[in-house]
């Protein structure tokens, strides 16, 4: 199947074979091939696969030596997943790496049920209706979690170190996505008992996030806490420059937010949790059962402060954040 330029041009600086040819498909790959699926495009996501191949050569597999690759990237067209899907199916993967969450992994799927999948993402896999438990998954399916009950309140308790003037937390959220976790009414309490008023901002679409962020125009003084959710992941970067331009401190799991201007990252190292799905495919490469492969949870946190966009906003970084910060943005 035809490849068009600008997935291949993006395959190569991830070193991937972008397409197999078709005489290859009805043989058996001289090596295992690992098949990545992504509605993101290759140099969005370099630094993961990165993280990923440290993984899996942490288990004894190297690229050209005794695995291959075949990266499929939808580049933000989500409408070619099924697509794409079906392409690493045909090019008989040994296993399918579904990296932008739920909203990928479906697509693979459908697209087999006897393909182990592995996907990863910041939600519940449970909730996801992917896996039938976390030590035991049960199907084709299992998964990598950023998942962390703790992780929304801890990052709302930092918001508010760093913007302690904010009595009012806008919180923005999609409200398609079923099953939160943790559930907005988990985030309302943890806001009481710091003596905030939270203020739920629906956004599951760039029509809802614009006028989310006139909302908050509106909310003068206001802390902006963003929700975990694939549409707003899709939109980390273009958060951090929203939150700078409506000059609002604003808090976010993701390193690229605070890269883009956003104050503060704090979540689940997404470098560990993509390392961890490279030893989990792995653990599959050699003959696991994928059903019994259970979901994983890395164990690294990172804190990122922009202390260019804190000096912006008037506000003045405790020593303590300082401190113990993975990352400081000057």
């Amino acid at each position: 199947m035809a490849i068009n330029i600008g997935r291949r041009r993006f395959v190569a600086l991830v070193g991937g074979a972008a397409a197999w040819p078709v005489a290859a498909r009805a043989q058996q790959p001289a090596m295992p091939v690992v098949g990545w699926l992504s509605s993101a495009t290759a140099e969005d996501q370099a630094v993961r696969v990165a993280a990923f191949r440290q993984g899996l050569a942490e288990m004894g597999y190297a690229e050209g030596q005794n695995v291959a690759f075949a990266f499929r990237w939808a580049e933000d067209k989500r409408d070619l997943l099924p697509q794409l899907a079906a392409e690493l199916v045909a090019a008989q993967a040994a296993v399918i790496i579904a990296s932008d969450g739920p909203s990928t992994a479906r697509p693979a799927v459908a697209a087999t049920k006897t393909i182990p999948i592995i996907y990863q993402t910041g939600g519940d896999p449970l909730k996801d209706g992917l896996v039938a438990s976390m030590s035991r998954p049960g199907g084709n399916v299992t998964a990598v979690t950023r998942l962390a009950k703790s992780v929304m309140p801890k990052r709302l308790a930092l918001l508010h170190q760093l913007a302690p003037a904010a009595s009012e937390i806008a919180m923005l959220f999609n409200p398609a996505t079923r099953d939160p976790d943790p559930p907005l009414s988990g985030i309302e309490a943890a806001a009481r008992a710091l003596g905030l008023e939270l203020k739920p901002l629906p956004a599951g679409s760039e029509r809802e996030l614009a006028a989310a962020m006139d909302a908050l125009d509106r909310m003068p003084g206001a802390a902006l806490l963003i929700g975990n959710d694939s549409f707003l992941l899709g939109s980390r970067k273009e958060l951090g420059a929203l939150s700078v331009r409506h000059s609002v401190p604003a808090a976010f799991e993701h390193p690229e937010f605070t890269a883009s201007g956003g104050l503060l990252a704090y979540g689940a190292s997404l470098m560990d949790s993509y390392r961890l799905v490279g030893l989990q495919a792995g653990r599959l490469l050699k003959g696991e059962p994928v059903a019994e492969l259970p979901v994983g949870e890395p164990r690294k946190f990172e804190l990122i402060v922009n202390l260019k966009t804190a000096k912006a906003l008037h506000l003045t970084v405790p020593a303590s954040i300082l401190g113990s910060a993975d990352e400081v943005i000057e």
